[in-house]
């Protein structure tokens, strides 16, 4: 982790700060995926990250209400400026341990197939990844699943690399 990041739940009041954001972020429209419905249902699971009060990182993501083994990863950003000093995956390990409170043993997410960084990543937090997945979320809207199982007898500590 980063110095000087705190990271906290997130509110629901959170969702107009990080939706200005995204697009400028992740280098091309992203808001229209984010909608306010996740961050007035889903906050408790979901993190920010800042830094000095300004906006470093987020991840919103969810427990599965259908699926009793699993949690969803639906959106997450890292600032520019933050890239690469390990905030991300350590949000990531953040809300694993939050999965795994739960009693989760399975983490997904998705991407678009063009997303080659979100991939990388992924893939180096222990995910496995599909193909890409022609139609997944409708016409023209191919992705890449990911899924990751977690050890409930070794949970993960914030700020640790996952083998």
């Amino acid at each position: 982790m980063p110095d000087g990041i705190e990271v906290r739940s997130a509110r629901p009041d959170d969702f107009d700060r990080i939706v200005g954001v995204v697009d400028d972020w992740w280098g091309r429209p992203a808001s229209r995926d984010l909608t306010r419905l996740f961050l007035s249902h889903f906050f408790a699971t979901s993190l920010v990250a800042e830094a000095d009060g300004d906006l470093a990182g987020f991840v919103i993501g969810f427990l599965s209400p259908s699926e009793p083994d699993e949690a969803y990863i639906h959106f997450t950003g890292v600032a520019p400026r933050w890239r690469r000093t390990g905030l991300g995956r350590d949000l990531y390990e953040r809300f694993f341990t939050t999965a795994r409170a739960h009693g989760r043993t399975t983490v997904r997410a998705i991407t678009s197939p063009r997303n080659t960084t979100s991939i990388r990543f992924h893939e180096s937090m222990g995910f496995t990844s599909s193909e890409p997945i022609r139609d997944y979320d409708g016409p023209t809207l191919d992705r890449v699943t990911f899924v990751r199982h977690l050890d409930p007898a070794q949970p993960r500590q914030p700020g640790r690399s996952t083998p």
